[in-house]
């Protein structure tokens, strides 16, 4: 696998980890936590969204999120403007309550707009939670191409914040 790929889902990793990172934590707090998570991502000034996301057990505990329940049409992932994304793994998280952090292993997202797909992923995919809750903020990563059209940039750059995950 070339170094250009693994930073891609580098970069994708980080965008789901944000995600369910959030998710994971916030079911530990509950008494009757849900195993969900809701997300949010900004890349390149579009904001993508889903809600209920099934996770496989609750933070801290590691768990992965299902992307069939991310994707339509189990999920309802969707993003404003003329632009859709797909999750392409099941990202596994991990969690440090005591640091207040998540990593998420490897993320891999394709968005499309017309005719043009580009599929990007990122790996090892930092995450810090916010004081006092269950939403988790990414820290700034590249997700680097993985495949798609030539007009598709390389890599993506996401600056700290740009991602949040919430669990519940």
């Amino acid at each position: 696998m070339s170094h250009r790929y693994r930073a891609a889902l580098t970069g994708a990793v980080a965008l789901l980890t944000a995600l369910t990172a959030g998710a994971a934590h916030a079911v530990a707090a509950g008494p009757a936590a849900e195993q969900k998570a809701d997300g949010r991502i900004v890349v390149q000034g579009t904001t993508c969204t889903w809600t209920d996301a099934a996770t496989s057990a609750g933070p801290p505990d590691t768990l992965t999120v299902d992307r069939s329940t991310v994707n339509r049409p189990g999920g309802n992932l969707s993003c404003d403007g003329s632009i859709s994304a797909t999750l392409d793994n099941d990202p596994v998280f991990t969690f440090d309550d005591a640091a207040g952090t998540a990593r998420a292993d490897a993320v891999a997202i394709t968005g499309r707009q017309s005719f043009i797909s580009c599929s990007y992923r990122a790996a090892d995919v930092r995450w810090d939670r916010e004081s006092g809750t269950r939403t988790y903020q990414n820290r700034g990563f590249t997700a680097r191409k993985t495949s798609g059209s030539f007009f598709c940039p390389g890599s993506i750059t996401m600056a700290a914040g740009e991602a949040s995950v919430t669990f519940r």
